[in-house]
């Protein structure tokens, strides 16, 4: 087979072809790969050679900021493949967010994901496990959410009327930015009594029962579409390689889908140079870094400590600790991808933080004063960044890319709260998460309704 699907952990290695439906492998229970036997597949013989498609857009697959790359990520033949115009995206250079992260002016880079139809990075990942569900046969696709997965799933039913959407989530863990989407683009949405952790185990055990097609980020399809995040950095950057991606970090999708990118565009030649990886948790939904940097845990080869994981979990649910963050995107405390994301922070040197509400608030309002407002779980990134550039992991100099995942008005509320007069509602949404101060408002100014109060107002 020239694309299969591959079990990543190599006790096992078993492989599967590419029509069936499985999102972990039947025989023990790990994540799958999509794999590519490139001696039987043409692959592209440098970066520079997609550049070549920047003159056929008015073409959809050239179009696509996903399958514009296709030929990194062929496991179906273009003409399968369905597109609404993702990948739309944008790399920023931002003087302002730098000095702020402590980096040189100029050294920073925001990947804004905001841009794509459904407004968040996902759309990457849904065009593809989407494009797969279609070829398979599938006629429902389900998903658990924290709000942007489920957005996405229902625009692309939406739109090609292909697959009708079921969405899971959980009660009051979604915000309305997103959960407005899922209603207004038709989705059949669940509530269960549970946080997102829950709903992802619900609409497993539903999906598996009912032979649903689920497109969650355990889905090794959807990883293959977020892989062309890295692509776009790639191509903004003219192929040049920068220092550091740093993503935030809730189901681990992202980052592990990036570190799958790197390691192909290693292995094909096509980079001599491999990033550093640093993923960052919100401190209320911090597994990650806890079982890495506290308890070290590691890839190992594909040996990692399972028994490591499986205690750290059964401790959470003992003492019934759940997620709790306004950066609800990433309000998730059993990352599905936790072993592929091991993978990715071995192969790229990675590293992993967490950083507070106050820190992700704070950056949230610098990025937004740089010109693009992104969600909460965003700023995670930025965040982060300046946490590391201040213990000297990440050097003054360094060009590094901070993925924005989603769009501002995902979650205005916490946008308003932090900028506005009204103290309740500042304390309803952030002081109950631990934001004590808004440092970087901009407090809007009451005025009496003349001309000369206006005016007085300017000019004060």
């Amino acid at each position: 087979m020239s694309v299969y699907q591959h079990c990543i952990n190599p006790n096992c290695s078993k492989t599967f072809g590419v029509d069936e439906i499985l999102h972990r492998c039947p025989s023990c229970g790990e994540l799958l790969d999509v794999q590519y036997d490139w001696n039987k597949i043409a692959a592209p013989k440098n970066l520079r050679h997609f550049e070549t498609y920047w003159s056929q857009r008015f073409q959809p697959h050239r179009f696509s900021g996903v399958w514009r790359f296709h030929e990194l990520l062929p496991f179906l033949p273009l003409e399968k493949c369905i597109t609404i115009g993702e990948g739309q995206t944008l790399l920023r250079q931002t003087h302002r967010v730098a000095l702020y992260a402590g980096l040189d002016s100029g050294g920073l880079f925001l990947q804004y994901e905001g841009l794509n139809p459904s407004g968040s990075f996902k759309d990457n990942g849904m065009s593809a496990a989407f494009s797969h569900g279609a070829f398979v046969g599938a006629t429902r696709a389900a998903c658990a959410s924290t709000g942007n997965t489920s957005a996405s799933l229902a625009v692309y039913s939406a739109c090609t009327n292909l697959m009708k959407s079921i969405i899971f989530i959980g009660s009051g863990k979604i915000a309305y930015g997103k959960l407005s989407q899922a209603l207004d683009y038709g989705a059949k949405t669940i509530q269960i009594q549970g946080d997102f952790d829950d709903a992802m185990a619900r609409v497993q055990e539903v999906s598996k029962q009912l032979g649903i097609y689920l497109v969650n980020s355990l889905n090794p399809f959807r990883l293959e579409g977020q892989k062309t995040i890295m692509f776009r950095v790639l191509e903004a950057l003219r192929w040049e390689v920068p220092d550091w991606i740093v993503v935030p970090g809730g189901n681990l999708g992202n980052s592990s889908s990036f570190g799958k990118a790197f390691i192909e565009l290693h292995q094909l030649g096509l980079i001599t140079k491999v990033p550093r990886l640093a993923v960052i948790n919100a401190a209320g939904a911090n597994t990650l870094y806890r079982l890495y940097e506290q308890e070290k845990l590691r890839w190992n080869g594909g040996h990692y400590d399972k028994t490591l994981v499986q205690q750290f979990f059964d401790t959470m649910t003992a003492e019934g600790r759940k997620a709790s963050t306004m950066a609800s995107a990433i309000e998730i405390n059993r990352p599905v991808n936790l072993s592929k994301c091991l993978r990715a922070l071995d192969f790229m040197n990675g590293v992993v933080r967490e950083v507070s509400e106050q820190e992700m608030a704070d950056a949230k309002a610098q990025v937004g004063a740089g010109g693009l407002g992104c969600e909460p779980a965003s700023a995670a990134s930025v965040a982060g960044t300046r946490k590391l550039v201040a213990e000297g992991i990440i050097g003054k100099s360094e060009r590094v890319v901070c993925i924005l995942t989603g769009h501002q008005l995902k979650d205005p509320n916490v946008t308003v709260a932090y900028h506005g007069t009204d103290k309740q509602f500042f304390t309803d949404v952030l002081g109950t998460r631990g934001v004590k101060t808004a440092e970087f408002a901009n407090q809007p100014v009451s005025a009496a309704n003349n001309i000369e109060e206006i005016i007085r107002t300017l000019q004060s």
